[in-house]
């Protein structure tokens, strides 16, 4: 397979293929278009060779490579990349940073058909620049953070901020010229059309002024023009509507920062000075009124009409008009930034012709008891159904439609309310009337997405409904663990199963006896395991293979012998587990995703009933080995478990979703176009329910929070602990921070990545204490603000007769931290760190959770060992000593105490040291949780592409908040 890769490089796209199975080669995807170059580019490499794509390993490091790649300039890029996806496929894939700049090309191309472009100068040079407001500013800047390293591998020490800028700057001057005619006009002008940039001539003032006006014309003031659409009034009992009624477009002064003060415009022209709700926005409403509805008239003409009157307040329209203006001009002036209310009807599914479909027989020929096989149900089933034409809640008959398609009105009131009535869509519908025996196959697939609106009815006509019976009506309602019986639990299983338990273990059912896959996404904590279990222990005709990562093995095989302990559990694991593979001698067979991708054709060949991933989120990406690997995995019955199933990106879903119900959200190219484009790029709200509606049936979401889920989980007490440096550790920080500087400012490329990485580290040790940074063996009391309130902390909570989690990120401190707390309290620390075997790990867990006065109180943990696969819930106290700065690591390692079985409310306390990084970047992620994953969700190397400015701010000292007095 042929892989393409992109990069920024001294203001072009550069491109370059890769062979995953051989080495790297040379690209050029557009004849003479681009330019062949040979660059130097620092790369992920292995043995100082570059490593393969997809995987880069953990020994991967980035080293200068010499690659050949083809740059072209923006305008030949953008026709380009646009023209990409076409070619993907089997043989060509394109990467991370191909798709970036993709994304970033699409973007500038949507952003110059809304016309929120500029003209401009650039030196001497006329350029088109974009207009960068609201959810477009906050799209670029989310382009920023998403920008891979890859696209940085000729520029390492440019920042992502700037390479955004740059490219996207560049493709709205290349998309806006291939947009406008290239014709010649003299300076300015002609350097705004064509290829040819440069302004001939000296440049007069007025242009500058005249540009700095447009500007200020586009992006708006803090006063705009709002228009308001009203309805001719509905005509008397026993009236005649009228043959063409009169629509109003009012005017009036809407604050563009707060959109509720809204000031008519017959108000506006009764004040004779400024009124007073508008008073601190402008001093003279009259005349912005004007100037708004004459800006405005640029793009709705029709407000010429109206600005002949000396005081315009409305303007008139008739039907065709009204029409016109909600389906054309409206759109144009909401762009724009106007104000716009219209009638609530319109852009309702109510408003126009429709098609609702009825199924007949909701157990689509099968009875839903069965297990499904290739011939019974699934999402292939085929589905007994109906069409019939509506709008909104009212069916129409064929000589109903015929009388709306001879009054020739676009808007018509029908049964009270009014509707659209497109020609089109009236003559679709009666030809479907006239075709409707004509039945196609409608799958179970089918069926969900035109009842997530993800697919058009017959004709090009919206679903407006989609009714049925039966288990697809529980499938459809999205709430089917709640409407289905409740089954018996397995006599076999041993355990008391809560209420949401028992409706999560028969929604398992309900979906293996639907022939479907499932994602059981309960938050942590709240027992998918034990639901798992109680599943695995019922009757089943084949055996359950368990793919989960391998701290969780040991786990699996107590929770099964502690409930389900009839299952016969083997693991396959080991130097000899191809001989030990016989599915036929056991109920369940364990393994970890390492193996599944290496064992992947001899596990295919096992005709297995059932694949369950565990901690599923291990397959979020789906051009992964492990990711191909499972989804090969012969099954009737697809589950995957996990907390997180979405972490990143939209992409992860669909991945997973690929796995349990392979086709159900199409291929990755569609599913990017109709759902993770339009809801992480725009926002788009729609695209967002209809992809909800579509994967609801299939997704089981509680949360702990959720009191009607559970009430007796106690609360979770969050809280940050600001700590102060020690002058000594004060001293070192200051000194590693200007020393670190310098060198780093001096360097570049991979050089430069390892020094901000080694600062990162370095402070952060720092924070925690001198011993840690320097390694000396030197004596811990007093040195350390972290540590002088950690005993105090560890006092409280001993006094009180309670139990504590101990997390670091560095095993080497927690050792110190054992040592020094078991010897200032005369108690035993438990230590759980990499190093220890899986028996004693266990050993150490068991210990902690018997809560008996011989037990140890204190648990230090590193928090890679012990924040995933515990349950630790005799603690009720959580303390971070140093920060991983990703929320859903810390949440995690939290979770091993705030989970079911715990019986008190779980203090959970995060140490961050003031005036230092620690305390920034907890302020980040405290602002920004909901992005949080995606800035630092990969760890610290996020920072090595800050600028050297940038660094200093973050990493500089403020002694005044860093040093107790």
């Amino acid at each position: 397979m042929l892989v393409v890769h992109a990069l920024w490089v001294e203001g072009r796209v550069g491109m370059w293929a890769e062979d995953a199975g051989t080495a790297l080669a040379g690209l050029n995807l557009d004849g003479d278009a681009g330019v062949a170059v040979e660059r130097s580019l620092v790369l992920p490499t292995r043995n100082r060779r570059p490593e393969p794509w997809p995987a880069v390993t953990e020994k991967a490091e980035l080293r200068p490579c010499l690659v050949a790649t083809v740059e072209y300039e923006p305008d030949d890029a953008l026709e380009l990349l646009r023209g990409l996806p076409g070619l993907a496929g089997a043989d060509i894939a394109l990467a991370q940073s191909t798709e970036w700049f993709l994304s970033v090309a699409e973007f500038a191309a949507t952003l110059v058909a809304r016309g929120r472009m500029l003209p401009t100068i650039a030196g001497a040079q006329a350029r088109w620049a974009p207009v960068l407001t609201g959810r477009d500013a906050a799209y670029a800047r989310s382009l920023a953070l998403a920008l891979p390293s890859a696209a940085l591998a000729a520029t390492p020490s440019a920042t992502r901020a700037g390479v955004t800028a740059e490219a996207l700057d560049a493709f709205v001057d290349a998309a806006a010229r291939a947009a406008l005619p290239d014709e010649a006009a003299d300076g300015w002008l002609g350097a705004l059309t064509g290829r040819d940039r440069d302004i001939p001539g000296v440049l007069p003032e007025a242009l500058g002024r005249r540009l700095a006006a447009w500007e200020a014309d586009a992006v708006g003031g803090s006063v705009r023009a709002c228009f308001r659409l009203v309805e001719p009034p509905e005509p008397e009992a026993g009236e005649e509507p009228a043959p063409d009624p009169h629509w109003t477009l009012e005017f009036a002064l809407q604050a563009a920062d707060e959109p509720t003060l809204v000031v008519d415009a017959e108000r506006v022209w009764r004040s004779r000075g400024a009124l007073k709700a508008l008073q601190r926005h402008i001093p003279a409403p009259q005349e912005t009124l004007l100037a708004e509805l004459g800006r405005a008239s640029r793009l709705y003409p029709a407000l010429e009409d109206a600005l002949r009157e000396a005081r315009p307040v409305a303007l008139r329209l008739d039907t065709d008009g009204a029409h016109r203006l909600l389906s054309e001009n409206a759109p144009l002036l909401a762009a724009a930034g106007f104000g716009v209310v219209l009638p609530g009807w319109w852009r309702k599914a109510s408003a126009r012709l429709g098609a609702r479909l009825k199924i007949k027989d909701g157990s689509g020929g099968t009875a839903p008891g069965t297990v499904a096989t290739d011939s019974g149900l699934g999402l292939g089933a085929l589905v007994d159904y109906r069409w019939e034409l509506a709008i909104g809640d009212e069916p129409l008959s064929e000589d109903e439609l015929r009388r709306l398609s001879e009054l020739k009105a676009p808007l018509v009131r029908l049964r009270g309310q009014w509707v659209e009535l497109d020609p089109r869509r009236l003559a679709e519908g009666l030809s479907f009337i006239e075709r409707h025996r004509e039945q196609e196959a409608l799958t179970v697939a089918d069926l969900l997405h035109l009842a997530g609106g993800a697919a058009e009815g017959p004709g090009g006509l919206p679903v407006v409904e989609v009714a049925a019976d039966g288990w697809l009506g529980d499938l459809l309602s999205g709430e089917a663990e709640m409407r289905i019986d409740d089954g018996d639990v397995p006599l076999s299983f041993r355990g008391e199963l809560r209420p949401y338990q028992r409706r999560g273990l028969n929604w398992l059912r309900f979906l293996e006896r639907a022939g479907l896959g499932g994602i059981l996404a309960d938050d942590m904590g709240l027992g998918k395991t034990v639901q798992l279990l109680a599943l695995l222990a019922g009757d089943a005709p084949g055996p359950t293979l368990l793919i989960c990562p391998m701290s969780l093995v040991g786990n699996w095989q107590r929770e099964a012998a502690k409930f389900a302990p009839q299952l016969r559990v083997h693991v396959h694991h080991g130097a000899d587990r191809a001989r030990a593979l016989d599915p036929a001698g056991f109920d369940v067979v364990v393994t970890t995703y390492s193996v599944a991708g290496r064992d992947t054709d001899a596990l295919a060949a096992v005709p297995w009933h059932r694949v369950v991933l565990d901690e599923a989120q291990a397959v979020k990406n789906a051009a992964t080995k492990q990711a191909a690997a499972v989804r090969r995995l012969p099954a009737r019955h697809r589950i995957a478990v996990t907390g997180t199933p979405v972490e990143n990106r939209l992409a992860d879903l669909w991945s997973i979703m690929e796995f349990a119900n392979p086709g159900l959200l199409g291929s990755a190219t569609k599913f990017k176009e109709r759902f993770a484009e339009p809801i992480e790029r725009d926002g788009d709200a729609d695209a967002a329910a209809r992809l909800r509606r579509i994967t609801q049936p299939f997704v089981l979401r509680r949360v702990k929070t959720d009191r009607t889920i559970i009430t007796d989980l106690p609360e979770k007490l969050e809280m940050d602990v600001v700590c102060s440096l020690t002058p000594e550790q004060a001293s070192l920080y200051q000194a590693v921070v200007d020393d670190m500087l310098a060198r780093i400012d001096s360097s570049q490329g991979i050089e430069r990545r390892g020094l901000v990485l080694a600062t990162m580290t370095r402070l952060k040790q720092i924070c925690n204490h001198p011993a840690l940074a320097l390694r000396d063996g030197s004596r811990l009391p007093g040195r350390s603000g972290k540590l002088d309130r950690l005993e105090e902390l560890t006092e409280e909570i001993l006094a009180a007769g309670e139990r504590a989690l101990i997390f670091t990120q560095y095993a080497e401190f927690g050792g110190m931290l054992r040592a020094e707390l078991s010897a200032r309290f005369g108690r035993e620390v438990a230590f759980l760190h990499g190093g220890v075997p899986k028996a004693g790990r266990d050993a150490l867990v068991a210990r902690f959770q018997e809560a008996t006065p011989s037990s140890p109180p204190l648990f230090v943990l590193s928090l890679k060992a012990g924040g995933t696969g515990l349950t630790l819930t005799a603690a009720n106290h959580v303390i971070h000593v140093d920060r991983w700065w990703n929320p859903a690591v810390e949440d995690q390692a939290t979770d091993r105490a705030f989970r079911i079985g715990q019986r008190r409310a779980v203090q959970v306390r995060k140490f961050v040291t003031a005036g230092t990084v620690e305390e920034k970047i907890a302020a980040l992620i405290t602002d920004k949780r909901g992005l949080a994953q995606k800035i630092v969700g990969t760890g610290e190397g996020w920072l090595t592409d800050l600028s050297t400015a940038d660094l200093r701010e973050l990493l500089t000292l403020d002694p005044a908040a860093a040093v107790a007095a």
